[in-house]
């Protein structure tokens, strides 16, 4: 008796519960309570803590934070675009993913692998709000708070010799805060070079996770372990400091080149010139300039009357892309009258020269470069020239052999120490005004700016009618020893355009010690201008030696 009874509670048992369970779904389902009451609205003044504390964390960044804007246009467009967005974020993926999965194909007894779907759904990402930040650099620098519920629909399918495993991603949240910093900017559009971007704090991950139509993430203890990997190695790729560098304009075209060295040319002499002047001799000089630059180029003193002149003179050209630089040398005949005759030209490529080796050349002086016009077959001389290119202590690593294996390292990042150690020998000041701020004169603000420095003065140019010119000219001097104990002198100076009197007057200047840019190698500061209510002037100034 006692065995029957337990049998029956076994079946009972064992048809019962599936049949409760059945029963419970479909009243879970399809009833429907029927005294559902319709949601009050009320005033968030009117609410108690406990509920504006469940409703702190939907509350937009820009309530909370006077420091974040509100981008309500930007949602907008990401919504609109979003369909657009979909497909060709999923088209660059799948070009990137799958030439990564035919590695794996025949291995592992891998038939295939592939996306069966991918889709990021229909609902957009968000963007509760957006931090400027202004920055001394050439760079623009933003934080959007982005935040991602999403409906995506992934599917993975791995084809093996006997079976197919499915693996589908859905449901993905993504909450986070990232840095943009757009740089540097250059007159070259879009305007910047580059985009980083990199994480403020460990994002927010969150997603459902299927294998063969069961969900991973429902394993006690699973879902958290694969949260915070997750999480993990996304901070260590890109929490910052750690950032990603998309670069968007090649560098010999949209950033402006910086100078890395200074070529030193000896113009020696020239022999078998021709005769240009009507007794049969010319007076000849030289014209040197690189290529690339808009400067005017440097000169030689005029030998009277010689057709085997000899100059010896010493000029310094400062070099910025020693791979794709020629030096171009002129000789022409000077004349009292009229234009200047050609004898003749010649151009050297830098890719020629090694670092801190002089090298002599002796070139057959031709009328252009072009190989085949008939008159570059008549003699017309020669010249002798010695070059010398030295190249910044701070960029000598990028320099290894000739100048045509010129190529950048990955050692070139160095500390502060070992870039500013010896500065004390000759180089290069570079000073680049950027721009002025809250400068007002009593007649009138058409305002340009004057650098004066050991006499030499240089002179950006003049903005009509503007209390906030924006500059960005830059100055060059070379210099035999370093500044250690000179002062450069800024000026902010208005001009009247039209006729009248007080047709010039200063708006404020400054003074700055250049010993902190020679044992620092660089400054970008703003500065308050003297004799100025609230004028700022906002300069860069670069110190490398050689």
């Amino acid at each position: 008796m006692g065995f029957l009874s337990s049998l029956l509670g076994i079946l009972g048992f064992g048809i019962g519960f599936p049949v409760g369970i059945l029963i419970g779904y479909f009243l879970f389902i399809y009833y429907q309570s029927k005294d559902v009451k319709e949601p009050v609205f009320r005033p968030i003044h009117e609410l108690d803590t406990n509920a504006l504390l469940e409703l702190l964390n939907e509350l937009p960044l820009w309530v909370k934070n006077p420091d974040f804007d509100r981008v309500d246009w930007l949602n907008r467009f990401v919504s609109d675009m979003w369909p657009y967005l979909d497909k060709g974020i999923c088209a660059t993926v799948r070009s990137t993913v799958e030439p990564m999965f035919s590695e794996y194909i025949g291995k592992f007894m891998i038939k295939s692998i592939g996306f069966e779907c991918f889709t990021l759904g229909t609902l957009p990402l968000t963007v509760h709000g957006v931090k400027v930040y202004e920055t001394n650099e050439k760079e623009l620098v933003i934080e959007p708070v982005i935040r991602w519920a999403g409906n995506p629909n992934i599917i993975l399918v791995l084809k093996l010799l006997f079976f197919q495993i499915t693996v589908q991603l859905v449901d993905l949240q993504i909450f986070g805060t990232a840095r943009v910093s757009l740089k540097p900017l250059v007159p070259t559009f879009p305007c910047f070079s580059n985009i980083e971007v990199c994480l403020m704090e460990k994002p927010h991950v969150d997603f459902g996770l299927k294998l063969l139509g069961c969900d991973l993430m429902a394993i006690p203890g699973l879902y958290r372990y694969v949260q915070e990997t997750i999480r993990k190695q996304v901070a260590n790729l890109y929490l910052w400091p750690q950032t990603l560098e998309i670069p968007i304009l090649d560098g010999s075209v949209g950033a402006t080149r910086k100078p890395v060295g200074i070529l030193h040319v000896k113009i020696v002499k020239a022999v078998n010139l021709l005769k240009m002047d009507f007794l049969g001799t010319s007076d000849p000089y030289v014209v040197l300039s690189l290529s690339g630059e808009r400067l005017p180029g440097k000169k030689t003193t005029v030998k009277m009357k010689n057709l085997n002149p000899e100059w010896n003179e010493d000029f310094k050209v400062i070099v910025k892309d020693p791979g794709t630089q020629v030096l171009e040398l002129h000789v022409n005949d000077w004349e009292k009258v009229g234009a200047h005759d050609k004898l003749g030209m010649q151009v050297i490529p830098l890719r020629s020269l090694e670092p801190h080796e002089t090298k002599s050349f002796t070139l057959d002086l031709v009328k252009n470069m072009n190989p085949n016009d008939p008159h570059n077959m008549k003699q017309r001389g020669k010249i002798v020239v010695e070059m010398t290119f030295s190249p910044f202590r701070q960029d000598t690593e990028r320099f290894s052999g000739p100048l045509d294996g010129f190529h950048r390292k990955a050692s070139e990042i160095r500390s502060v120490t070992e870039e500013t150690s010896g500065n004390d020998g000759a180089g290069l000041l570079s000073v680049t005004v950027l721009g002025a701020e809250d400068v007002e004169g009593k007649k009138h603000n058409n305002p340009y700016a004057l650098v004066l420095f050991r006499g030499d003065m240089k002179k950006t140019k003049l903005i009509r009618k503007s209390r906030d010119p924006k500059w960005g000219e830059e100055f060059q001097f070379m210099l035999e020893e370093a500044p250690l104990h000179d002062i450069m002198h800024v000026e902010v100076m208005s001009k009247r355009t039209g006729l009248g009197f007080r047709s010039k007057e200063s708006l404020g200047h400054v003074d700055i010690n250049l010993i902190d840019v020679v044992n620092n190698g660089r400054i970008n500061e703003k500065y308050h201008l003297i004799n100025s209510r609230n004028g700022i002037i906002h300069i860069e100034i670069r110190w490398k030696t050689i």
